[in-house]
C-alpha cells in the first residue's frame, strides 16, 4: 500500500463492504483500498467474530487517496451517496452502522460540516464520526470481492442530496 506525504488515508463503514470498495476503486485519485474491520475493541477479529455483533466492529473499507486528484471531502460525498446516513443501523450490533473514521483533525472537521449541511437541509443522519483506531484487514476473501467473482454491484451511488464526487 502506497504511503507518504503524496498520500492520505480514510476509512468509511455503511452497510456491506464488498460493493463499498468496488464503488471507492472506481473513483480517480483512490490508489488502493482494504475491506477490514474497525471502531470495536476486539483485537485482530476475524469475519466470523464481528458477525457475532459483540466485537464493536464495523465493517470498513480503509482508502488510500491522493488529495491533489480527489478531495477528502469528495470521498465523504460519495460515501454519502453509497448508502442511507439515516438509517439508523447502530442497534444491530454495529457491523453495517455508517460511520467516518478520521485521520487528521482537519478530516474530521470537514466530515463534521457536511453532516452539518445534510441535517440543515432537514435530513436525519446517523452516521458516526470518530479519529481512526487500528484498521484490521479483512480475510482475504473478502478484498476485491466483487472483481474477484465478476459481478458489478447491484446497489452503487445515489444522489443522496450532498452533491458529486468530484474533487
Amino acid at each position: 500500500m502506497p504511503d507518504g506525504p503524496l498520500y492520505e488515508k480514510a476509512a468509511f463503514a455503511c452497510g456491506c463492504f464488498w460493493s463499498k470498495q468496488y464503488h471507492f476503486d472506481r473513483l480517480p485519485g483512490v490508489v488502493s483500498s482494504l475491506t477490514g474491520y474497525t471502531g470495536g475493541h476486539l483485537p485482530n477479529p476475524t469475519y466470523q467474530q464481528v458477525c457475532t455483533k459483540t466485537t464493536g466492529h464495523a465493517e470498513a473499507v480503509e482508502v488510500v487517496f491522493n488529495p491533489r486528484q480527489l478531495s477528502f471531502e469528495a470521498l465523504c460525498r460519495f460515501f454519502f451517496q453509497l448508502h442511507d446516513p439515516g438509517r439508523d443501523r447502530r442497534g444491530k450490533g454495529g457491523q453495517y452502522r455508517s460511520a467516518i473514521f478520521c485521520y487528521s483533525t482537519a478530516q474530521l472537521h470537514t466530515a463534521r460540516q457536511l453532516i452539518g449541511l445534510l441535517q440543515a437541509g432537514g435530513q436525519a443522519i446517523f452516521t458516526e464520526l470518530s479519529p481512526a483506531d487500528v484498521f484490521w484487514p479483512a480475510e482475504p476473501r473478502h478484498q476485491k470481492y466483487c472483481e474477484r467473482h465478476n459481478r458489478a454491484p447491484a446497489n452503487g451511488p445515489t444522489a443522496y442530496h450532498c452533491g458529486d464526487a468530484k474533487a
